[in-house]
């Protein structure tokens, strides 16, 4: 599912978040990134060691990221929706990484338990 900037800017908690995102959608920030069917990926290097490891579920737009923020989506989520929006062809379609698709099928699980 693709969507355009101002369907993802709406689902911006607040404006510093939309602002924030609108800043990190920039090759640039991104590390490893991709996209299948199911998933659109990527890994952003925040103020720690780790890269920040953001997801978004495409069937149901829903965002995870182990970044510390309280705020969903996060600006990485956000970040992340923008930039492929923007630039699709920096996204290969490809394999899920495990800490996707593990997350895509637990959301999966879940779904048909309810």
């Amino acid at each position: 599912m693709q969507l355009t900037e101002d369907q993802i800017y709406a689902l911006a908690p607040d404006e510093a978040s939309k602002k924030a995102g609108r800043d990190l959608a920039n090759p640039a920030k991104w590390g490893s990134k991709g996209i299948s069917e199911e998933a659109l990926w990527g890994e952003c290097q925040g103020s720690g060691s780790k890269p920040y490891q953001t997801q978004v579920d495409l069937g149901a737009i829903a965002f995870k990221c182990s970044c510390p923020s309280r705020k969903f989506p996060c600006k990485h989520g956000l970040g992340l929706m923008l930039l492929c929006a923007r630039q699709p062809g920096l996204f290969a379609k490809s394999t899920m990484p495990a800490w996707v698709s593990d997350w895509i099928n637990k959301r999966a699980e879940k779904e048909e338990k309810s």
